[in-house]
């Protein structure tokens, strides 16, 4: 009877020690399978940032593939159209003048999609437009944002026929500056509408 309790105790322990070794080696795969795992996804976001640094380095980096004169005029043109706009609204709201009011949504109509064909013009040519007007500019929109009826009426068609002259002038100008023949096509296009801006302000204002 000694020698088999004898026997079985060391059948137990061999049995013991056959099932911790298993347990051991389990233990061992999943933290090697977790470790591997980390590593991939560590791996993956770590090759993901950078793809998504050098896509963003690329395109602030983007260089702009036309002189200074075209993105000087195309800055310029940008701010000017969207101070047109942004007046263009103020007008149908603080004028007294039917005419007036109507320019103004001209104004607002044309200007829009004379600054969607500039942006897409730039976008091509790697040309930053800006986002805002300039400083100058807010303060006349401010101004006369303030202002109602006869008063309003008064400083925006002074303003208006000003600012057309100085936009033709500039325009024409820019066109035989610029060297890239997508400005020079769209200097010619916008001219035209331009000139009915100056003339259609022109004749209200002799009516005044």
């Amino acid at each position: 009877m000694k020698k088999i309790s004898l026997a079985s105790i060391i059948a137990g322990a061999l049995i013991l020690s056959a099932c911790n070794g298993n347990s051991n080696k389990t233990t061992t795969s999943d933290s090697t399978s977790v470790t591997n795992t980390t590593d991939t996804g560590m791996n993956h976001m770590a090759t993901t940032d950078t793809m998504n640094h050098t896509d963003t380095m690329n395109h602030s980096n983007a260089v702009a593939t036309v002189g200074s004169d075209e993105q000087d005029f195309a800055k310029d043109a940008a701010a000017g159209g969207m101070m047109e706009v942004q007046l263009g609204n103020i007008a149908q709201k603080n004028s007294s003048t039917k005419a007036i009011q109507d320019f103004g949504k001209m104004m607002v109509d044309d200007h829009s999609k004379i600054n969607d064909n500039l942006k897409d013009l730039a976008s091509k040519k790697n040309v930053a437009l800006p986002s805002t007007v300039t400083e100058k500019q807010q303060k006349d929109i401010d101004k006369l944002s303030k202002e109602t009826g006869t008063e309003f009426d008064k400083d925006y068609v002074s303003m208006m026929v000003n600012d057309h002259k100085d936009d033709i002038a500039a325009f024409k100008k820019a066109g035989d500056k610029m060297k890239d023949p997508d400005f020079k096509n769209f200097v010619i296009k916008t001219l035209p509408t331009l000139q009915k801006h100056l003339d259609a302000i022109q004749a209200i204002k002799k009516k005044m």
